[in-house]
């Protein structure tokens, strides 16, 4: 059984490895025409990362959220002069790249740096911003630390995925500390968890305009002029798409758009931002967010829970080669989803499967925490079927009924009874475990936290709001849970 379970996931990992570089082939033989393509669709997918003021972030206008700053602007001049909508789609910065390889966005924009080893896998148009790096510390600290070699004995965090990560790592002795938010650095920084945020200038000129206990020092990191600048990024091949939208780049930079309109639009939100930072001013968010995380538990637990009662039932197939055989891939398939990390699964099925079919964000992550759940509800539902006694098979087989009958009407009544309590904890853990589904851009309640926390600079009171939300919902499923536990006990 062993034997055969390598040969399985040997299998599995040769198709990934053909099929990802087969995906990535049929993009680049579509580059072509990837600017009439774009045309006909009529709308612009921009992917970014809204925790990096003031090239993009999270402000609310006009009562709502929504994502702003100097890069959404130029992101709207490029939809516009491509004659097509423009689309924001937001996820963690670290995830960007794989999302625009898997085409789940058309272009990035977020501040991104066109390192060389990043233009091996994407093309970049002509630079838009040129900048530079800033580090960030608490104000307590300004006669500690002058520069990046002030950090010797020190931890500097910075965004995963980042040049100024690598810097951090190769150019100073300090200990790298690496978050996908920019908002969990400054968290870390004001927790004593960190002792400095290497950032971009405007991004740090904006946290420490914002927050009075911080202030920017210079970084003094040698870096390069691709690693200071900002450009789109586009899918590899995407010749004509990037020569057009390079006259939009190029008419920017000599109008001087950045400065003169973006980057003073931006400051403006900045501003505006903190008239009102109390939690229940975002009431609207959290609710939100509570919406979504229901609906992805519920979802997943009605779905997790069929496909656990056939893998169960498939696992206790016996006979002919066939059931065998379905026996055998049903094992496989709980032994590797329970082997492998629910995130992955996450964005395996968001990206991974985005080669072939374009799922929305909560549709993805409904299907793979039900994939995930029904690997776990399996083996609770097999352990109820033999905890039923065999004389209950046996006395309902002698009274004429059929092998499915019986499963159906004796074996699994019995069997839901005895694994109720097991299926409560899952229906619990689904709750807390759906703010995974975050990393995609789901706006679930950690979502909708960290959309609060870069909107007030305010990095713990959203996490203790959250962390009461959470608790309610835990509480009140488990109390219902307890009640119908109950009424079974008394059936």
């Amino acid at each position: 059984m062993k034997k055969r379970f390598g040969w399985f996931l040997a299998i599995i990992v040769a198709l990934i490895m053909t099929v990802v570089p087969l995906g990535q082939t049929q993009h680049a033989q579509a580059a072509d025409n990837s600017l009439e393509q774009i045309q006909k669709k009529g709308v612009l997918v921009m992917g970014t990362s809204p925790d990096y003021p003031p090239y993009e972030f999270q402000a609310t206008v006009n009562g709502k959220s929504k994502i702003v700053g100097m890069d959404v602007q130029i992101g709207k001049q490029v939809a516009k002069d491509l004659g097509v909508k423009l689309k924001i789609k937001s996820m963690s910065f670290d995830s960007l790249l794989v999302a625009l390889q898997t085409g789940k966005v058309d272009m990035i924009i977020s501040g991104m740096n066109p390192t060389p080893s990043r233009r091996k896998n994407v093309d970049f148009t002509h630079v838009y911003y040129q900048g530079g790096y800033d580090i960030v510390i608490n104000k307590t600290d300004k006669g500690k630390y002058k520069n990046k070699n002030s950090f010797k004995n020190g931890t500097l965090g910075a965004q995963t995925g980042t040049t100024q990560y690598n810097a951090v790592k190769n150019q100073t002795t300090a200990k790298a500390k690496g978050m996908t938010s920019q908002s969990d650095l400054i968290l870390a920084l004001q927790s004593h968890k960190a002792d400095g945020v290497a950032m971009e200038k405007p991004s740090a000129e904006a946290y420490v305009a914002n927050n009075k206990s911080l202030v920017a020092i210079p970084s003094d990191f040698n870096m390069s002029s691709s690693a200071t600048s900002s450009a789109i990024a586009f899918r590899k091949g995407s010749t004509s798409l990037v020569n057009k939208v390079n006259k939009t780049v190029d008419r920017i930079k000599k109008q001087n758009l950045v400065k003169k309109q973006y980057l003073p639009a931006a400051g403006k939100y900045l501003k505006t931002n903190t008239v009102n930072t109390s939690m229940g001013h975002y009431w609207k968010a959290f609710a939100t967010g509570i919406e979504y995380t229901l609906i992805i538990t519920v979802c997943s637990v009605f779905f997790g829970f069929i496909i656990g009662i056939l893998l169960a039932l498939a696992r206790m197939a016996k006979g002919n080669p066939l059931k065998t055989a379905i026996r055998w891939l049903a094992t496989a398939y709980v032994e590797f989803i329970r082997g492998t990390p629910m995130m992955v699964q996450v964005m395996f099925v968001y990206f991974g499967l985005g080669l072939f079919v374009n799922l929305p964000a909560l549709t993805s992550g409904i299907i793979a925490i039900s994939l995930n759940s029904g690997a776990y509800v399996a083996e609770y539902i097999r352990g109820g079927i033999n905890s039923v006694d065999v004389g209950q098979t046996e006395a309902a087989r002698s009274l004429g009924m059929s092998n499915g009958e019986t499963m159906r009407y004796v074996v699994l009544p019995q069997a839901l009874k005895n694994i109720w309590p097991s299926l409560g904890n899952e229906f619990i853990t689904l709750i807390k475990d759906s703010s995974i589904v975050s990393i995609i851009g789901v706006t679930e309640l950690i979502y909708q936290s960290n959309i609060v926390r870069s909107d007030t600079y305010r990095g713990v009171a959203p996490i203790v709001v959250i962390m009461v939300l959470y608790f309610i919902l835990t509480f009140t499923a488990s109390r219902i849970l307890n009640y119908f536990e109950r009424r079974m006990q008394h059936d």
